[in-house]
């Protein structure tokens, strides 16, 4: 019997670790067909994609991925937590899905399980640390590692495990497993030669930090090494259009237009503004006038930049709480960006054992024939966000692209 397994990436953009990484999960799931659920035009880091989304799944699929579904934006500018739990099920909806594979930085799933563990069950010792610590002033992330080594009596064992960005996420798929009591079997695959956040090149393999910053500095040469030559013929086509949104500085007089257009209750209003931070980002933006000092003035020991720049994106696309909290609490449509033929039969398979599925193939039939106001508020983040994005383009910054751009499908 066939098997399919699921990855969760943002492909920004997709490099020769992702290919390594894709094989590898094939190979140690034994699986025949390998679905992908990207993020779109917006990541999880705070940040843009780097091309746009159709541009990342046809890379994908040039890479070897088989269906590759869009993580609604909601998801993929959310905390690493929200990330994981729509992208989950996502692939818990599609029922053709056997296993997940990640990477991760740790050298064992136990360790990433003992953590996601805890996390599920927040024993009362752990969230007595936890609060311990936070009223240190620490930010959350830093609370968190040090509350998880304290409990877990293990400094040595657990220590730099939550400093890696691969390890959180995958702590948090495995956390969401847990939630969704999900049958999909997870895959840790070791991340190879370079780390998340390293900009040096090592026999053909580089970060996609390190990616993004050789783009920025027009290395297009480094850049051919790094990836396959697929990505670099599509990064090449969406250059010589003008359609490459190098980072989120593009759009820094839009966001401080809005913070500065919005009360202090409308910014206190946007997910992850706590304890008074509307009251300095407010500040910031009447007395800023770029993004990087923006950022600054804001950043502190307790809120990472990371959070602020995703603060500054749910400004931009006009996403607040209870838009979040909805997210947290529905089952996200299935949103195809491309396909080969081996995904072709999948998308038949995936029909026939979810017939109630919310599948789209085609964004305006389904704005037409939705019923579920939760799911079009969803779709409608989307929408916007491609229209926004596109204002970072050189020259066409058309709207309404979700509706004209087709899906990629390669035979």
């Amino acid at each position: 019997m066939s098997k399919t397994v699921g990855i969760i990436a943002e492909y920004n953009p997709f490099h020769n670790g992702h290919y390594y990484h894709l094989q590898k999960a094939k190979q140690e799931a034994n699986a025949d067909f390998c679905v992908a659920v990207i993020s779109g035009n917006f990541t999880q880091r705070g940040d843009t994609s780097i091309v746009d989304k159709w541009a990342k799944a046809y890379m994908a699929i040039c890479g070897g991925a088989d269906l590759v579904l869009e993580l609604p934006t909601i998801y993929s500018v959310s905390s690493a937590e929200n990330f994981a739990n729509g992208a989950i099920k996502i692939l818990e909806s599609l029922k053709i899905v056997d296993s997940i594979a990640f990477g991760a930085e740790a050298n064992e799933l136990a360790t990433l399980n003992n953590i996601a563990n805890v996390l599920h069950e927040e024993p009362k010792g752990y969230t007595t640390i936890l609060n311990h610590e936070l009223k240190k002033g620490l930010s959350y992330p830093s609370a968190r590692e040090n509350a998880l080594m304290m409990y877990l009596n293990d400094i040595k064992k657990y220590a730099n495990i939550l400093s890696n960005p691969n390890n959180i996420l995958a702590i948090e798929y495995l956390k969401a497993l847990k939630i969704q009591k999900s049958k999909l079997e997870p895959i840790m695959i070791k991340r190879q030669k370079v780390y998340y956040n390293e900009k040096r090149i090592v026999q053909n393999f580089a970060s996609a930090t390190g990616i993004r910053d050789l783009i920025k500095k027009e290395n297009y040469l480094e850049f051919r090494k790094v990836v396959p030559n697929s990505t670099y013929q599509i990064f090449g086509q969406q250059a010589q259009k003008g359609e490459v949104v190098i980072g989120i500085e593009k759009y820094e007089k839009e966001i401080i237009y809005i913070l500065r257009r919005m009360s202090v209750s409308e910014i206190a209003n946007l997910p992850d503004v706590s304890e008074g931070l509307e009251n300095a980002i407010k500040n910031a933006a009447n007395n800023c006038n770029n993004l990087t000092d923006l950022i600054n003035n804001i950043k502190s020991k307790r809120y990472t930049q990371t959070r602020i720049q995703r603060i500054l994106i749910y400004a931009l696309l006009g996403i607040n709480k209870k838009m979040m909290e909805t997210s947290k609490k529905i089952e996200p449509y299935a949103r195809v960006l491309g396909f080969n033929s081996k995904g072709k039969m999948l998308l038949s398979e995936i029909t026939a054992r979810n017939p109630k599925i919310n599948m789209i193939t085609s964004v305006k039939k389904f704005v037409d024939e939705n019923k579920n106001k939760q799911l079009a508020e969803l779709l409608n983040i989307d929408i916007f966000a491609t229209d926004v994005y596109t204002l970072g383009y050189e020259h066409n910054s058309k709207a309404n692209l979700d509706f004209t751009n087709k899906m990629i499908i390669i035979n």
